[in-house]
């Protein structure tokens, strides 16, 4: 993996000549403020700006920001200035730190950026997630670790099985606290939070605030500080975004026709559903475009080399989910596809923030098949936009929306059947003439032929039968 663009894409940010004053105003100092120079990370950003202070005071967080706005820095730098502060020593099956990604790629690259931020301080990292072997992640934090990077279900197991102590955890990330909602990781977080230590320093991030994720920064911060560094579900300004009407089953052309285009350079196109992320790969391979593809089902190598396929430019299509893909963040993709809406309108200021970042254009396109309305108007409204078609496949109105051009369909259809009746012989009969399961034709059974009804006077459908008559 390429650790320099997976830092500089997370952190994002220009060179310039204060870098250093920058992070040293923060608080950040000595190592870890040589190995942000080392790095070229610029001029801290908003998010760091306001969150990075309040925590070297101690202070709880609750952040409102998107993936990319810098946050992973936001919340390492005080966490690792911290521990270098403590010195080196840790109890065997413990942690100082915690991070919890709800996602395999979001942890991976939590990880990633945190061992270059910690680059010459002699800072211990694991990672705990699924997919990948447990004992190999038993016998690294059996030492104990300074920093763990863990997915909710992963960590639920080795914390039951005592294989890691939380009890001298210090420190606690919640990160992207929206998506483990959505996961159904909310219960598994709690538990995890209460094996903490009681005088632990939380940090709680969401791109999002629904209900359930202010209650829990309830239950799991303490005075919090509250950073936003943009307006909730709204999208970066550096997108074009537009629609394109096509039915279902003209997706897959269109899709191809879009992608003969040499300005998509770097491609995501987003499915609803596993299976119909599998669906798209295979044809956008039979229509000769070399795609690659990551959901649930993927182990977590396929999925970790299918994106590093995509980011070092092997394929230029990465299809993806939702679940699967939120997290990941790439240098340079030029265009997402939504090939799907999502069911959650949410889910698309997520899916469209792969591009247009760090200062970079994007375009997002959205096909829309007339059954997906709805969803589409959730999207303008959360979004606060109307979002401008750029292309009509439709062709003649959709008869479910149009009832005279039902009729008139339901009508034609009908005469049609007029028509080819009085071809056939036997008066239209299109079974000539015989019973409808097999049988002879009702000229060729003789008088009497017929089975007579067996029950007699009884009711057809069981019941009782009806009193015998006397002798």
């Amino acid at each position: 993996m390429d650790h320099q663009n997976t830092a500089e894409a997370i952190v994002s940010a220009e060179q310039n000549s204060d870098n250093q004053t920058g992070f040293a105003e923060l608080g950040i100092a000595g190592v870890l403020l040589k190995a942000t120079h080392a790095a070229g990370f610029s001029t801290p950003k908003p998010i760091q700006v306001q969150a990075i202070p309040p925590q070297m005071e101690g202070r709880d967080i609750f952040g409102i920001a998107q993936t990319g706005s810098g946050k992973t820095a936001a919340f390492s730098l005080p966490i690792l200035s911290k521990i270098i502060a403590l010195g080196t020593k840790r109890r065997p099956k413990t942690c100082r730190a915690l991070i919890l990604a709800p996602t395999r790629e979001l942890a991976v690259q939590i990880e990633d950026t945190i061992k270059i931020l910690a680059k010459g301080a002699h800072i211990s990292t694991a990672l705990v997630l699924g997919g990948v072997s447990r004992n190999s992640q038993v016998k690294k934090i059996a030492p104990g670790v300074d920093v763990l990077v863990a997915t909710p279900g992963r960590l639920t197991d080795l914390v039951r099985e005592r294989d890691l102590m939380l009890a001298d955890t210090k420190w606690l990330v919640l990160d992207e606290g929206d998506r483990m909602l959505d996961m159904g990781f909310i219960n598994d977080v709690k538990r995890i939070a209460r094996a903490t230590a009681p005088d632990r320093q939380t940090a709680l991030f969401s791109a999002t605030m629904p209900d359930e994720i202010a209650e829990l920064a309830k239950d799991l911060l303490k005075e919090p500080v509250r950073v936003e560094v943009s307006p909730q579900s709204t999208t970066a300004a550096e997108i074009v975004q537009s629609v394109v009407l096509a039915r279902t089953k003209q997706k897959r052309q269109v899709l191809s026709a879009m992608l003969a285009d040499a300005s998509m350079k770097s491609v995501m196109v987003f499915a609803r559903t596993k299976h119909g992320a599998d669906r798209v790969t295979r044809d956008l391979e039979r229509d000769g475009f070399k795609a690659a593809v990551i959901h649930g089902n993927k182990s977590q190598n396929a999925r970790q080399r299918a994106l590093n396929d995509f980011r070092d430019g092997s394929v230029r299509i990465l299809v993806a989910t939702d679940i699967a893909a939120r997290g990941i963040d790439v240098p340079g993709i030029s265009h997402v596809v939504n090939f799907d809406l999502p069911d959650e309108a949410e889910s698309y200021v997520h899916r469209i923030g792969r591009t247009g970042r760090n200062g970079r254009d994007g375009v997002a396109v959205t096909l829309v098949d007339p059954s997906e309305n709805a969803k589409l108007r959730q999207v303008e409204r959360i979004i606060r936009a109307k979002l401008s078609v750029i292309a009509d496949h439709l062709g003649s109105p959709d008869p479910v929306r149009n009832p005279a051009e039902k009729h008139e369909r339901n009508e034609a259809a009908t005469n049609d059947n007029v028509r080819l009746d009085a071809k056939r012989p036997n008066g239209g009969n299109r079974n000539n003439g015989k019973q409808r399961f097999g049988g002879k034709p009702a000229g060729e059974r003789k008088p009497g032929a017929e089975k007579p009804f067996r029950g007699n006077n009884k009711r057809r459908f069981g019941g009782k039968k009806p009193a015998r008559h006397a002798a």
